[in-house]
């Protein structure tokens, strides 16, 4: 039987050597001291193996086979209900029957209590069957687990500390709904004119006379939005001044919306679901439109920390798409592959072509490079967030296991912060282009609807889109590694001396390749900075020189300071996600000898794109910024 867990030997990899599974048990299993749980990391590893396989199976012999027909057939709204299309709802049924909503929440909770790195696993798994069931399955276990997270947050979740279990946790009725796959639910954010600026989010959130938080407001482009728990992110804060701290993102809260009551014939609806939005993919999957009228809701933490109680959830979902985006483009491979080896051309088959060879050898190999990120992500992310509640919840105040767990805590935020907006940045823009070769490589039948190669490519080009766009991601990532300079620049010279000595004294070449592609972003960084300080002693022209330390030091301005690194910020978050994907490929070189090809082959491709990108960077731009800049001033001069 097929599996698609079984036959990929670059996944099975990090089941058998290449993940710290024993470190992640530990804290998952709290330290095996559970009443119901495993006595060992190989108990442990041995189960989630058990799972990875069957979902493995499952997605390849079930849903696989009936992608084409969900795409095809799409789906329906009447009356404000969705409706799926018999094979949808049919494999649904049967994900119910496995259990596995339920993946990794507790087991007193009703659940599997497996790590949330297996789940991503799952979820490429998923992707590469399928994205619009992919999409739609991790909208029930992902958001029951949520509101656990969220619960341990706000410290309304009871924790038997001895024996490491849950007592109540504040959303138990509805983790129990989802777990036993009576529902789901969805992350509402976006609305008309409001996408990737959130401070402009125009629903309300308003506090009755009598204690309960109404909700009204549009959400639109929402997931899986025919679900019965919405987190609805609405402004709680008036709006102030432009320098009040409530005008923006300070004035949001988060809030856990039942957009229905009952079940069946009394079922009664308190939101609206407008519309299912007409996609050019993801036709499994249902985008809706939703309103709330006044809508009952509960508020999530305290208010006006919506938007940091939504980063916690975004930091995980840009993670899982990032699995998600490795799904398709493993899809796209695998069709790629199978296409090329039985298509003969001028004597021998497509796949013996030079540049056919070279196209699907490159997919292999960024595959595998981007799924050592994703894994690297994963486990820093939910490391960090599993020390975290075991700071506050396993620990005593005080105590050095407190401080312990708290340490742990940081550096494994530090980690996954720096490697997620990487992650989420390459891995969804491969997956376009990844699916754009796989039809290339089939030619005139890939452009038909035969074979399905244009449904992948119509399917992954949400991906670079949604939980945050390619374009938030790169600047996200390059304000961290400039602040990250600015904070501690004796330590970034200490590490690009290092590397450069590295590039040159290395006895393995390999390691002598990373450190060059290490001194390449070492370079564009600190050219970066200097354009960056450059421009703002510009600024001081005017200014005693008694102010010029308070000035330049604390007083930034990313929209007015940052132009030429927000200007080149897409090439700095290629270059860091090639610096770090050879970073993560030569610590299991050294590990592991098999792995050593997939470094040279990394290397291959990445050094000679990296001397591409640190060019761009050191010498263009300066043409399209004047050019900005006269058009600002002009309009201002207009405007005053």
């Amino acid at each position: 039987m097929a599996n698609f867990f079984k036959d990929n030997d670059d996944l099975r990899f990090y089941f058998e050597r290449g993940f710290d599974w024993p470190a992640l048990a530990e804290m998952v299993e709290q330290r095996y001291r559970l009443p119901d749980g495993f006595a060992s990391a190989d108990e442990a590893t041995e189960f989630y193996r058990e799972v990875v396989e069957m979902v493995g199976e499952f997605v390849a012999e079930e849903i696989a086979p009936v992608a084409a027909d969900i795409d095809r057939q799409g789906l329906t709204c009447e009356d404000g209900e969705v409706r799926f299309p018999k094979e949808l709802d049919r494999i649904f049924k049967k994900i119910k029957g496995l259990d596995i909503h339920g993946m990794c929440l507790p087991r007193e909770l009703g659940g599997l209590n497996c790590p949330a790195a297996l789940y991503m696993i799952c979820t490429e798994l998923f992707a590469r069957a399928d994205v619009s069931v992919c999409a739609h399955h991790g909208f029930h276990g992902g958001m029951a687990m949520a509101m656990l997270f969220y619960s341990l947050s706000e410290g309304s979740t009871e924790v038997d500390r001895d024996k490491g279990t849950v007592i109540s946790t504040r959303f138990a009725d509805a983790i129990a709904e989802i777990v036993a796959g009576e529902a789901w639910g969805s992350m509402d954010l976006t609305e008309a004119g409001a996408g990737s600026d959130l401070a402009a989010l125009r629903a309300k959130g308003e506090l009755d006379a009598d204690g309960t938080w109404r909700v009204t407001g549009e959400k639109i482009f929402i997931t899986s939005g025919h679900a019965k728990y919405h987190f609805v992110l609405a402004r709680t804060e008036a709006r102030g001044a432009g320098d009040d701290p409530m005008a923006g993102l300070g004035g949001l809260s988060l809030f856990l919306v039942p957009a229905y009551e009952g079940k069946g014939a009394n079922k009664k609806w308190i939101a609206r679901v407008e519309r299912i939005e007409e996609k050019l993919g993801h036709h499994g999957s249902a985008t809706v439109a939703i309103t709330f009228d006044r809508a009952p809701g509960h508020l999530v933490g305290a208010r006006g920390e919506g938007f940091k109680q939504m980063l916690l959830l975004m930091n995980n979902a840009r993670v899982g798409v990032g699995f998600e985006s490795i799904g398709l483009s493993e899809a796209a491979l695998r069709m790629a592959q199978a296409y090329a080896a039985e298509r003969p051309s001028m004597g021998k088959t497509i796949d013996q072509h030079e540049m056919i060879a070279d196209y699907l050898d490159t997919m292999e190999n960024e595959i595998q490079g981007l799924r050592a990120l994703a894994m690297y992500a994963s486990f820093h992310e939910e490391m960090a967030q599993r020390s975290t509640i075991a700071a506050r919840y396993y620990a005593e105040a005080g105590s050095d296991e407190k401080a312990r767990f708290e340490a742990e805590a940081r550096r494994h935020k530090a980690k996954a912060r720096r490697v997620t907006p990487l992650l989420k940045y390459l891995a969804s823009e491969k997956a376009v282009e990844h699916a754009r070769l796989n039809i290339q490589i089939h030619g005139g039948v890939g452009y038909t609807k035969e074979y399905g190669a244009e449904k992948l490519l119509r399917d992954a080009m949400v991906m670079p889109i949604y939980e945050g766009t390619s374009q938030i991601q790169a600047l996200m990532a390059m304000k961290d590694a400039l602040m990250g300079v600015m904070k501690n620049p004796q330590g970034f010279v200490a590490r690009a001396a290092q590397a450069r000595w590295r590039s040159v004294s290395a006895r393995d070449p390999l390691e002598r390749g990373v450190a060059r592609l290490q001194t390449q972003l070492n370079g564009a960084t600190q050219h970066l900075m200097q354009r960056t300080a450059a421009d703002k002693l510009k600024a001081l022209g005017g200014k005693p020189i008694t102010a010029w330390p308070d000035q330049f030091l604390r007083n930034w301005d990313p929209k007015r300071d940052f132009a030429y690194a927000m200007l080149h910020a897409e090439r700095l978050t290629q270059l860091m996600a090639d610096v770090v994907i050879a970073e993560r490929l030569w610590t299991q070189a050294r590990q592991f000898p098999e792995r050593r090809p997939v470094l040279e082959r990394w290397l291959e491709r990445a050094e000679p794109r990296a001397r591409f990108l640190h060019e761009q960077i050191t010498t263009t731009g300066g043409r399209l910024l004047a050019k900005l800049r006269a058009t600002q001033d002009a309009a201002q001069a207009e405007a005053g």
